[in-house]
């Protein structure tokens, strides 16, 4: 149904029914409440492109989840430990602030324009970004033109740099430096010496965080950071799983390995019980976000939970209040992790 069936039902003009859409002041209250019921009647709702080539807001967020170490598969990000609980508490977080939500993938930086384009031809009021690595040209682009955004896992000091605090953006974060430096530090009071590492995508802000707290937790305790006992692991299972099979054929092994994400954690597991290191009688494992899989593998795995929902709620809320408000505005949020202890960890063998 248009707006013209609703203003012929209602008998009145076209324009008259845009002005009761849009809350115009200057509509007679029996007009208003006679187009009201109307609407209501047959379930009525204008079009949303049309709201915004009038000016109005979309109530349409985007959601831009930025993998591009990772084949370009649409349901990837919904296989993804990390991406998936976010999307899901993105949407109900926005569905419930009556707000719809734009979901795109990105898995090259020619997939930036996507973005872009979505904003250019106002599909949407404001994006939030989760999986940002160093893109810091395209976020100074977009916050030329004037585009609210909220940036998940970022680092502030890049945008302070580049004096971009003065725009419609927010970051939301995490302590990933302190909840690594709890888990390095669980591992040393174990009485480990010997801690490996298999790192995330150093191009992302929480990646170079959790390797800078192992790296400074380890030299704080005089404890030696062997270079073979680093592993570039880029957050993918698959990278982890042959970084940890290079190191078994090196024939020597850390009595313990901090693994900066959990589906990184359970390829080593999945590697070193295929032959015969058993966790954690022969090595001590820990991951890092909690993700439900960390429960269900033998043995559960201790884990740094990261705070999914407090970040993805506050991230929604933060786009809101940027796309409503006329004001340029910069915050920044930082929630705090938490060491779950479970079955993976145990005082080394002597």
């Amino acid at each position: 149904m248009r707006s013209e069936d609703i203003a012929k039902l209602a008998g009145v003009s076209r324009s008259t029914v845009s002005r009761v859409i849009n809350n115009y002041p200057n509509v007679p209250a029996a007009t208003r409440d006679k187009v009201l019921k109307v609407i209501e009647q047959h379930h009525y709702e204008p079009n949303s492109f049309a709201r915004a080539l009038a000016g109005k807001s979309t109530d349409t967020i985007g959601l831009f989840a930025i993998s591009m170490n990772e084949n370009a598969d649409a349901s990837r990000i919904y296989q993804n430990s990390y991406f998936a609980p976010i999307v899901d508490l993105v949407v109900d977080t926005a569905n419930a602030q009556g707000f719809y939500v734009l979901i795109h993938t990105i898995y090259s930086p020619g997939d930036f324009q996507k973005v872009k384009q979505a904003f250019l031809q106002k599909r949407i009021d404001g994006g939030i970004l989760v999986g940002t690595q160093k893109d810091i040209n395209f976020v100074s682009d977009m916050v030329g033109h004037g585009a609210p955004l909220v940036l998940i896992d970022y680092d502030i000091t890049e945008i302070i740099a580049e004096r971009l605090d003065k725009n419609h953006l927010s970051i939301i974060n995490s302590r990933d430096y302190e909840g690594t430096v709890e888990a390095i530090e669980y591992l040393i009071k174990l009485g480990h010496r010997e801690i490996g590492i298999i790192k995330g995508r150093m191009s992302t802000f929480s990646g170079r965080e959790r390797y800078l707290a192992y790296e400074s937790t380890m030299m704080k305790h005089g404890l030696p950071i062997l270079d073979n006992f680093v592993l570039a692991g880029d957050f993918l299972k698959e990278s982890a799983y042959r970084e940890v099979l290079n190191l078994l054929h090196s024939g020597k092994l850390p009595t313990a390995l901090f693994c900066s994400n959990d589906a990184m954690a359970v390829s080593a597991m999945e590697a070193l019980m295929e032959h015969g290191v058993h966790v954690p009688d022969d090595i001590s494992i820990v991951g890092f976000d909690d993700a439900l899989l960390a429960s269900h593998v033998s043995p559960k795995l201790t884990t740094v939970r990261l705070p999914i929902d407090d970040m993805s709620k506050a991230a929604v809320e933060k786009i809101i209040e940027l796309c409503q408000s006329g004001q340029s505005a910069f915050s920044t949020a930082s929630f705090p992790t938490r060491l779950v202890v479970r079955d993976s960890c145990k005082t080394p063998a002597i």
